[in-house]
C-alpha cells in the first residue's frame, strides 16, 4: 500500500510512524503495525485533520464480529477516547496518562490538528509497559521429531534449536513467564533425555517443569490424557515451534467473557495472487475479472486455551488431534472461539524457510 505518512512527514516534528488515513482499511492497518511493530495508530483524514485512535484490540473485536478485512478503519475505532491540548503542560499530560494508564496521548491545537503524540515510553523511564498477570498453566507439546528441520533435528530436538541467544522452547517459556505463568507441563518423546537435562540446566528455578511422556504418538490432544487430575483450571497449549507474540491477558479475557470451552488463537495472513482471477456464472460466462488480487485467511497458530474438563472427553490411548476435538465439539454447537493476531505476531519456525526468515528480521 502507499505508506500515508508522504504528506505528513513535511508537517509536524514528531514521531509520525505510526498516523494512517481514514479510508484505508482493516488489512492495511494490521500490515502497518506489524511494519511499524506498534498496536496503537492515530487516525487522521486527508487533510491531515485528527479523527481517532485505532488499537489492535479495536482490529481483534472487528475481526471476531466478523468484519471483513476490506473494512474502512473509520468505521471500527473509538469514538470516545482521551486527547491533550497544546494548553496542556508535559507534567499535566504525564499525570493523566498515568491515572488513566493511557498507551499514547495525541496532542491536539485548536483547529483540531495533530501537533504531537506523546507516549508510554516518553513517560516512563522503565520504557516498560507493565502487562497483566494470568498465572495459569502452560502445556507445550514438545515431543515430535521436527522432520521439516532436519538434518539439524537428527542431532537435536526441535525444542532445542536456537533462535538468538536462547531455544525454542525458553523463548515461549519467557514469553508466557511475562504473563506470570511458572508451571509447565511438557511433552515429551523424541531425544526426551536430552531436552529434560537441557531445560532442568538453563530454565529459571522459579518455573516449575513437569514432564510427560508419550509412549506411543498420541497426537496434539491424545497426549493431554496423561494429565488427568493434574490440571484443574483454564490452561494455554502451545506447539514447540510457534511463536505468539500478543497480550496473552487478552486472549484469556476473550475467552472468559464469551464462555468458551475452547479458543484458538488465529493468525491473520495475507496472500496476493499474482494474477488476475476470474469469477464466471452459469455456461461459463464471464462475470468478473479481478488484477492480482489480495486474498486474506485466519490460519490456526498452534496454540490454544482449554477448559480443564475436555481433558476427561479425549480419548484415552488413542492417536487424537486438537482438531479433531475442536470439531468434535462444533458438531455438538458448543463455544469454540478464536481470537485473531496480525501476520508478524505469529511465527512458525518450524521449517526452514520460516525459521531463516525469522532470524533474518531479527538479526
Amino acid at each position: 500500500m502507499v505508506h500515508p505518512l508522504v504528506k505528513l512527514k513535511t508537517v509536524f516534528n514528531m514521531k509520525k510512524d505510526n498516523i494512517i488515513y481514514h479510508d484505508l482499511t482493516i488489512i492495511d492497518a494490521l500490515k502497518l503495525m506489524d511494519e511499524i511493530k506498534r498496536k496503537l495508530l492515530i487516525i487522521v483524514e486527508k487533510n491531515d485533520k485528527f479523527i481517532g485512535v485505532l488499537s489492535l484490540g479495536d482490529i481483534q473485536r472487528a475481526i471476531i464480529n466478523q468484519k471483513p478485512f476490506e473494512t474502512p478503519i473509520n468505521e471500527i475505532f473509538r469514538e470516545i477516547i482521551t486527547v491533550a491540548s497544546t494548553k496542556q503542560s508535559f507534567e499535566e499530560i504525564k499525570s493523566i496518562m498515568i491515572e488513566r494508564r493511557v498507551e499514547a496521548m495525541p496532542i491536539i491545537n485548536e483547529e483540531g490538528y495533530l501537533t504531537d503524540v506523546y507516549y508510554w515510553e516518553d513517560i516512563i523511564e522503565e520504557n516498560q509497559k507493565t502487562l497483566s498477570e494470568i498465572n495459569l498453566p502452560v502445556v507445550i507439546m514438545a515431543g515430535g521429531e521436527g522432520t521439516r528441520l532436519r538434518p539439524l533435528t537428527n542431532v537435536i530436538p526441535k525444542p532445542l534449536v536456537p533462535i538468538g541467544d536462547k531455544t525454542m522452547i525458553e523463548t515461549i517459556i519467557d514469553n508466557f513467564s511475562k504473563f506470570n505463568c511458572h508451571q509447565y507441563f511438557i511433552s515429551v518423546n523424541y531425544k526426551s533425555e536430552l531436552l529434560k537435562y537441557y531445560l532442568d540446566q538453563h530454565v529459571s528455578e522459579n518455573n516449575q517443569l513437569i514432564y510427560f511422556k508419550e509412549d506411543k504418538p498420541l497426537g496434539t490432544a491424545g497426549s493431554l490424557t496423561l494429565l488427568k487430575g493434574k490440571i484443574k483450571q483454564t490452561f494455554f497449549v502451545s506447539n514447540c515451534d510457534i511463536l505468539v507474540e500478543d497480550d496473552y491477558s487478552e486472549i484469556l479475557k476473550y475467552h472468559r467473557e464469551n464462555k468458551n470451552e475452547l479458543t484458538v488463537v488465529a493468525a491473520v495472513k495475507n496472500f496476493s495472487i499474482p494474477y488476475g482471477t476470474i469469477e464466471t456464472g452459469e455456461e461459463g460466462i464471464l462475470k468478473k475479472i479481478t488484477e492480482k488480487p489480495d486474498v486474506n485467511y485466519l490460519i490456526n497458530s498452534g496454540m490454544y486455551i482449554l477448559e480443564p474438563h475436555l481433558i476427561d472427553e479425549i480419548p484415552t490411548d488413542s492417536f487424537y488431534h486438537i482438531t479433531s476435538l475442536i470439531n468434535k465439539l462444533n458438531t455438538e454447537n458448543r463455544r469454540v472461539g478464536v481470537f485473531p493476531v496480525s501476520d508478524k505476531s505469529w511465527i512458525d519456525i518450524g521449517e526452514w524457510k520460516e525459521y531463516f526468515k525469522y532470524l533474518n528480521i531479527n538479526q
